[in-house]
């Protein structure tokens, strides 16, 4: 039985899917990273429409869309943003990069070094950036979306842990199946559906969305079920560096956000179970004989919530 939605979430989703097809699920997850303010990392083989999620979810929300193609010569500076000299005012003049944006893409971000990957550390975390000395705010909603390849695959430099615990949500696009990429092959033939995608909302709305989540009730037995399980991450025998308490927050918001899509004004343990391995598998880091048995941080979170209880709901007044 399909979950009852938040109607203008509904509205958001539907119009996402006149451009994706068959990815619902990976809308429904981006839409809870921006409502929780946070971000989201995309991990696939290119040409499965990474970015084509990012550029419809912006125009969906009204947000100014930017883009950052993360190649290995790319510097902070070109990510930040730089202080130029003028002559004519004698003075430096500072020239925003591309981070000055509500979505920003950040493409292929593991095709960069670790030191212009960081670039993107503070407005991560901070919602601002510093060049020169002088700190600049960035406008909310401010939301990353970062892709990256396999790094099994050529050119790819892994994120650093202190990167990845920002990233509010890891998940995988996966290919589409047969019908679905017929559909595409058939979109494909005409002027491509993200020309003529329009807003939904405007950013007053998201602002006011985002609001409203903050407000969905989480009771103290759901924090402590979230607490449990991320804290068995840090003892499992598999694991070298547990789930950090950023993840804790990082689920419980999560979970807040995913419960007001769905029309509810309070969390239940079904949403903290659904988006445990979104949130904290990519906190997590693996020993090594663990990793050559085949053991991933998906398994160590599933095996972690199959072990914790589960609390008892009360009845919702």
């Amino acid at each position: 039985m399909r979950e009852q939605m938040n109607p203008t979430i509904e509205t958001i989703l539907e119009n996402i899917e006149r451009v994706m097809t068959g990815k619902r699920d990976v809308a429904k997850l981006s839409l809870i990273a921006l409502l929780a303010e946070g971000h989201v990392l995309l991990e696939d083989v290119p040409g499965v429409g990474k970015t084509m999620m990012v550029r419809a979810l912006a125009k969906s929300v009204s947000a100014s869309f930017k883009r950052i193609q993360f190649t290995p010569d790319l510097l902070p500076s070109d990510v930040t943003g730089v202080s130029i000299y003028n002559p004519k005012e004698l003075e430096f003049q500072f020239r925003p990069g591309p981070i000055m944006g509500n979505i920003i893409l950040a493409d292929e971000i593991n095709r960069t070094s670790p030191k212009t990957q960081s670039a993107l550390l503070e407005g991560m975390e901070e919602s601002s950036v510093t060049v020169d000395g002088v700190t600049y705010r960035l406008e909310k909603p401010f939301f990353v979306m970062a892709t990256q390849n396999p790094i099994e695959y050529e050119g790819t430099y892994p994120l650093p842990e202190a990167q990845l615990d920002r990233f509010l949500l890891k998940m995988k696009m996966g290919y589409p199946g047969t019908n679905e990429e017929i559909e595409v092959l058939s979109r494909a033939q005409k002027v491509p559906p993200i020309d003529d995608l329009e807003p939904v909302i405007n950013l007053e709305e998201l602002r006011t969305l985002q609001k409203e989540m903050k407000e969905v009730f989480v009771d103290d037995s759901i924090k402590k079920y979230i607490v449990e399980i991320s804290t068995r991450t840090r003892t499992h025998d598999s694991v070298y560096l547990g789930a950090s308490p950023r993840g804790s927050i990082g689920l419980m918001k999560a979970a807040q956000a995913y419960a007001y899509i769905h029309g509810r004004d309070y969390v239940i343990p079904d949403e903290v179970q659904y988006l445990a391995p979104f949130v904290l598998s990519h906190r997590i880091i693996l020993k090594s004989e663990a990793r050559f048995d085949g053991v991933t941080a998906e398994d160590v979170v599933n095996q972690v919530i199959a072990r914790v209880p589960v609390p008892i709901q009360k009845a919702v007044k």
